[in-house]
């Protein structure tokens, strides 16, 4: 059985072992599989999970899970490890799982981006924002700040220098906290901070934080609203240029019975949904309802705030944010959530009524700072916030290095709470599932007409949520097909009438009902009089006694077979 902890993260070749073990555990329960490699040649792995003896994963309607695209945020990669391991062991005894993994696929990819990740877990213990190819030129920067470890401790800090002319000041209440320094602060030791790291051609006055040399961000590298690097920094030279996101866009897009994508960021705590580029009127009505019952939903279990990325959580008011992984819903009509794992200024006990996060780092008191210094040095004393030491620095001579670790506070938090944070998950994603669409068989009949003369009879329903396309953007863009009926003849029979393959339409959810039935036929109903399901009739000409397969498909909401004996 696979040996799993959520206490601590994972390198490549661990967690490579620890697909493979799952895979090997639960044969009929879960697949594994490569969709590509990384820059620097790691695999990519998608786990593949349902129950194959109720049918082939790509015959049912799938919800797909990712994580850590970027780099350091490492939490994402355990979300999804958790995921998978609560589908195998809650198969057989948790009614909701089992009946999931019964009628549903789910593909999972812990780590998107195993270069970075590796990178940052590695003792070279490099952070960088996403992929590590050098990006946008192959050079090494020729001045500024190479940040990294500079004083071989494992960890990259910060550094202080006291200066009287520096915009940072130690907090009143708390000397080992560095806060800002207010316009009125005019007395008293105020220094220069930098992230940790050695200095290029340094003149002996100017400290820059220049661009990093890898400076791609994968999660810009996707074709919705891609924007050159003037418009978007770290968007890459073009669309899925990059091998991880080339290997996504390749998986997704040829795997149509995906409904719903859920992509594993951190960190604020939040649950961000579509547009990243549109407001709320511009979405498909029946789409925005569908994301704000997930959302609700997801709210409920996790404790987390659903919000659009476009009201909510841009950086910039005048700034969208173009390339991004939501791409699978402007172009597929996939619903598309990014998940920001762990929220440490909400789990300290800093007050965010009223704010929204985007604005929060930008701009918040410095009472904030300290509540969440107290917390970490109370959750993870001297690991979060480490002690200022003095060191002395080759260019820069006698300063401090100490402050936040930022991987293990913001971006992640302490070892001992990560379970806790993802344990919500997986019963949002089993909701996700169950809200799609799925195909049901209602009639599969055969009626005498004459001696050799049979009218065949399909009929299928729409039992979920969703409808049959998934979304209305779906519809609006053409990217999912119709159910497709079709009828299968043996060569002793003849098809008089009908087509041997014919799409039947659409069937509609209950995402359009009203929530009283009052409105129902009243013409106020949002289904607009549309039915949930749809016959498909043949007239064949055969001996009695033939048998006669008939079936319908639909990628996003499944397949149904029956067997006609005339």
């Amino acid at each position: 059985m696979p040996d799993v902890a959520f206490d601590r993260f994972y390198r490549h070749q661990e967690m490579s072992e620890l697909l493979h073990d799952y895979a090997q555990a639960y044969p009929d329960l879960v697949a594994l599989e490569s969709i590509g490699k990384s820059f620097e040649g790691r695999d990519i792995w998608v786990i593949t999970l349902t129950n194959t003896k109720t049918g082939p994963a790509a015959e049912k309607p799938a919800v797909w899970i990712d994580g850590n695209i970027h780099s350091v945020e490492v939490t994402a990669s355990t979300a999804c490890l958790y995921h998978i391991e609560k589908m195998v062991s809650g198969f057989g005894t948790d009614k909701a799982i089992t009946h999931c993994l019964n009628t549903r696929t789910f593909y999972v990819c812990p780590r998107v981006n195993p270069d970075g990740a590796e990178w940052a877990l590695s003792e070279i213990n490099r952070k960088v924002r996403s992929s590590v190819r050098p990006y946008p030129h192959a050079e090494a920067q020729v001045e500024g700040l190479d940040v990294r470890d500079v004083d071989g401790d494992g960890r990259v800090l910060y550094m202080r220098q006291a200066d009287p002319h520096g915009p940072w000041k130690c907090h009143p209440e708390e000397p080992k906290l560095l806060v800002r320094r207010a316009p009125d602060d005019f007395e008293g030791n105020f220094y220069r901070l930098y992230r940790e790291g050695e200095l290029s051609e340094y003149d002996g006055v100017m400290v820059t934080h220049t661009a990093p040399r890898e400076g791609l961000d994968l999660n810009r590298n996707f074709p919705a609203n891609w924007a050159p690097e003037g418009k978007q920094m770290g968007a890459g030279p073009a669309p899925f240029s990059e091998p991880e996101t080339r290997a996504l866009g390749d998986f997704i897009t040829t795997h149509g019975n995906i409904v719903s994508a859920v992509s594993g960021h951190t960190f604020s705590g939040v649950l961000l949904r579509a547009s990243s580029n549109a407001p709320d009127d511009d979405l498909p009505i029946n789409d925005l309802r569908a994301y704000k019952s997930v959302g609700a939903k997801g709210e409920e279990l996790t404790g987390y705030p659903a919000i659009s990325i476009y009201h909510d959580f841009r950086y910039h008011p005048k700034q969208n944010i173009t390339g991004g992984s939501d791409w699978v819903y402007e172009h597929l009509g996939i619903y598309f959530w990014t998940v920001e794992y762990w929220a440490p200024h909400r789990t300290a006990g800093v007050d965010m009524s009223g704010v929204k996060y985007s604005d929060w780092l930008f701009d918040h008191d410095s009472a904030d700072d300290l509540t969440l210094f107290r917390f970490f040095d109370r959750e993870s004393p001297g690991t979060a916030y480490v002690d200022w030491y003095e060191f002395d620095h080759p260019q820069l001579g006698k300063l401090e290095i100490g402050g936040w670790d930022i991987m293990n506070s913001f971006h992640n938090p302490p070892l001992h709470l990560l379970e806790k944070e993802v344990a919500p998950f997986p019963e949002w994603f089993v909701y996700q599932a169950l809200m799609t669409a799925k195909l049901e068989l209602v009639e599969a009949s055969a009626t005498k007409l004459g001696e050799d003369t049979f009218l065949l009879r399909l009929v299928v329903e729409n039992s979920g949520y969703l409808s049959t396309a998934g979304s209305d953007k779906a519809i609006e863009n053409k990217v999912s097909r119709e159910i497709v009926a079709e009828i299968g003849l043996p060569a002793s029979a003849e098809l008089l009438r009908g087509k041997s393959r014919e799409e039947i339409g659409h069937l509609e959810g209950r995402v359009g009902m009203m929530a009283s039935p009052v409105f129902l036929g009243t013409g106020f109903d949002a289904t607009d009089g549309k039915d949930s399901r749809a016959r498909a009739e043949w007239l064949v000409k055969a001996a009695p006694g033939t048998e006669i397969e008939l079936s319908a498909r639909q990628e996003r909401s499944g397949t149904v077979r029956a067997s006609v004996k005339l």
